[in-house]
């Protein structure tokens, strides 16, 4: 299966947006820890990923989409902060993949772009949160990520129950020089 990764102008967003809704939704109702809750109102995703057009726009955030037999199956975002102080990081945000897909590798492929991305601007600090507990932490630690701190209650689920968020991150500048 092949899959090609590539990064969305603000002008192609709309085109795509129907996609990313389903995968979004395909993610999110399947217990993703995304920032939404299942079930996923595809008005609110739609009104999500179009409200990412002006950041896309301004280049204050980066979205990636993998694509498999021309079919959207995946996407990651990086926030790209502007601040003199942090010129040198990002934030990793709201990676997924159709649940049908998972463990081939596509996350992976996904994270690696976004972080060649990353690395070829000048940003060599990667951070992300990630629910305690969940298959994201193994996904993201697999990757070499850390921990850098936990904060309990985080983020509250559809019931009101409250998960532990971890807070990861990853210097892209590290595994190159331990293998030189």
């Amino acid at each position: 299966m092949a899959v090609s990764i590539r990064s969305v102008s603000h002008a192609d967003l709309e085109a795509l947006v129907p996609a990313l809704v389903d995968v979004l939704a395909d993610a999110v109702n399947a217990g993703a820890g995304l920032g939404f809750l299942a079930p996923l109102d595809p008005e609110l995703a739609r009104d999500y990923w179009l409200s990412l057009r002006p950041e896309l726009k301004a280049g204050s955030r980066l979205l990636m989409v993998a694509f498999s037999e021309g079919r959207l199956v995946g996407s990651g975002q990086l926030a790209i902060p502007r601040w003199a102080t942090a010129r040198h990081r990002v934030e990793l945000q709201k990676l997924f993949v159709a649940r049908t897909l998972r463990g081939r590798r596509i996350g992976a492929a996904l994270v690696t772009a976004l972080h060649d991305w990353a690395w070829q601007r000048g940003r060599s600090l990667v951070m992300l949160n990630a629910r305690r507990g969940s298959p994201a932490e193994g996904f993201y630690r697999a990757l070499g990520y850390r921990e850098a701190g936990v904060v309990p209650g985080y983020s509250v689920g559809s019931a009101g129950e409250r998960y532990d968020t971890l807070h990861l991150y990853q210097e892209l500048w590290l595994p190159q020089l331990l293998a030189s």
